[in-house]
């Protein structure tokens, strides 16, 4: 099952500014959570989003999976990196998680073709 992951975000962030300008004070607590979540500290920000890519498997969350998928590039990440979170993700959330591993993969893969096709 193939899903356009990067124009899942580019879609997503359209509708989040509607979010935005309606929840104002939410949005920016949270944005401000965000930043001080992924502000490298004893971990660096990339192995931060591989976290969030493998909890993002776990609770099945196809947005979250494109986004942090889509960050991990930009950080930096692996493809085994990717494969290494997967496997994570799939101990914690057993036969679901599989499924979202492969898509989890899927978009990283298309991310990084995004990436080099702009290089």
């Amino acid at each position: 099952m193939y899903k356009p992951w990067t124009e899942m975000t580019k879609d997503l962030s359209q509708m989040l500014k509607e979010v935005r300008t309606g929840t104002p004070d939410t949005m920016s607590a949270f944005s401000a959570l965000a930043k001080a979540a992924l502000a490298p500290k004893a971990l660096d920000t990339k192995t931060k989003e591989l976290l969030a890519l493998g909890i993002s498997v776990a609770i099945r969350c196809d947005a979250c999976v494109a986004f942090h998928a889509e960050a991990a590039v930009k950080h930096g990440a692996t493809r085994e990196e990717i494969m290494e979170t997967m496997g994570m993700a799939i101990y914690m959330g057993a036969g679901p998680s599989v499924m979202y591993a492969a898509q989890a993969v899927e978009a990283y893969d298309q991310f990084v073709a995004k990436s080099a096709s702009k290089a």
